[in-house]
């Protein structure tokens, strides 16, 4: 056995087909060092999740160079490979022209190699091809791992007859665009399913559990509130903790430290549970009592919210506030939660200089207060209810990770040759 086989049957795990030969990337593909004269082509990105697309259709909030004289050029049917995110699969074989960072590397198909683009896409893109160049990656951290042109050439690579590499990339194209097809469609599932959850939550904090089946998130107002209920200001009716603490010092250190991050957005849940200590705070936070509510005041995080189920510190980011009266403390926090509350706050937040709601805009937002034993009849309903939906989510965001499970699985098996294209055709 050849080196280069011993080599790629480490990651691959079994034996390819016999009648497919083994090559090195180097005798399909060659470096290619063009670069931009002037930086107008198309620029182009380059993920583990999508492979190369034009930067303009993604949602990148990066700053671009201004210059992108000396991009590297791309051509229809190169591989391009992000040489810090190869051991993510940040890489694929363009289907346009245009640059890339000259930080990255591409690789052009030699003249008459047997060398399908949609093939190979789908091999060096599969997870055993990743594992493979993250294995042979240069580098002392996962993060700072660099797959370097000269050893991702001399990497082995089996090459199957050309007819066979193209009917394996339509195999997969047809195969992959079904389970595409179905994750998008439980994704706008799980939209629904929490549009949904805000739907309920906001009818029942703003207008009770009267008329239950008649919810519309987007259409509240003051007057549509019962009758029984007071509507005050938070200024009036909320206190907010202050002093700060240093986190270094016992017995803070050792305390649960909750930032903005630590809670699910619109959900209520706290998520992590790691110390000051731990998360290596060095800066001053705030202490929170159990059954305090947690709020997030930075925006766009506007809407994460949620009530301390243990004495914890806070970020300087989060607001921890507890009632001047004998107020429900979880049907403050769905009534947060509530589209109302949430518009206004982004609303307030625009009005200052930083992202955030401050205290004094914070303190005029309107509170709904119902009798406290409604609030408490409130929370619990929207427990139960929000329980039911977020079983479902979850449920589904399960069936979406065991797609895509089978769609890695299956782009394996046929690129290695484990699934006869001509016997499914």
């Amino acid at each position: 056995m050849t080196q280069s086989r011993f080599d790629l049957e480490q990651a691959w795990a079994g034996n390819v087909p016999p009648h497919w030969r083994w090559a090195r990337n180097k005798e399909l593909l060659a470096e290619s060092l063009s670069v931009s004269a002037d930086g107008t082509e198309e620029l182009l990105s380059v993920s583990h999740l999508t492979g190369i697309t034009p930067k303009s259709e993604k949602n990148v909030t990066m700053t671009a160079a201004e210059n992108l004289d000396g991009y590297r050029l791309v051509n229809t049917g190169d591989l391009v490979i992000n040489t810090m995110w190869a051991w993510m699969g940040a890489l694929g074989v363009s289907k346009q022209p245009g640059i890339v960072s000259p930080a990255y590397g591409v690789y052009s198909p030699r003249p008459n190699a047997p060398f399908n683009p949609g093939f190979y896409d789908y091999l060096y893109r599969s997870t055993p091809y990743v594992m493979e160049m993250t294995r042979l990656s240069r580098g002392i951290w996962t993060s700072r791992l660099r797959l370097y042109p000269d050893v991702f050439l001399s990497m082995a690579i089996p090459v199957p007859p050309l007819e066979e590499q193209r009917a394996i990339a339509d195999y997969l194209d047809c195969e992959t665009a079904r389970i595409d097809t179905l994750i998008e469609e439980q994704q706008r599932l799980i939209e629904m399913l929490r549009e949904r959850r805000s739907a309920v939550i906001t009818h029942a904090a703003t207008r009770g559990l009267d008329d239950v089946s008649l919810i519309d998130s987007h259409n509240i107002y003051l007057a549509d509130v019962p009758a029984h209920w007071t509507v005050s200001r938070f200024s009036r009716e909320i206190d907010v903790n202050g002093g700060q603490v240093d986190p270094q010092e016992e017995p803070w250190s050792e305390m649960i430290l909750v930032a903005p991050n630590h809670i699910q957005s619109g959900t209520g849940r706290i998520i992590g549970r790691e110390t000051a200590r731990e998360q290596g705070a060095d800066s001053g936070k705030y202490v929170a009592d159990a059954g305090q509510i947690l709020y997030s005041k930075i925006r766009p995080a506007l809407n994460k919210v949620a009530v301390a189920v243990e004495d914890c510190l806070t970020s300087a980011d989060m607001y921890a506030m507890s009632s001047r009266h004998d107020d429900d403390h979880r049907y403050l926090m769905y009534f947060m939660l509530a589209h109302p509350f949430h518009e206004f706050a982004t609303l307030a937040s625009l009005r200052v200089k930083m992202p955030k709601i401050n205290r004094d805009e914070l303190g005029e937002a309107p509170l709904l207060r119902p009798p406290v034993d409604e609030q408490r009849r409130i929370a619990a309903y929207l427990d139960e209810q929000t329980m039911k939906i977020d079983t479902l989510i979850a449920e589904t965001e399960r069936f979406i990770e065991l797609a895509r499970e089978r769609r890695s699985a299956l782009i394996t098996a046929a690129v290695t040759g484990q699934i006869d294209v001509r016997e499914v055709a």
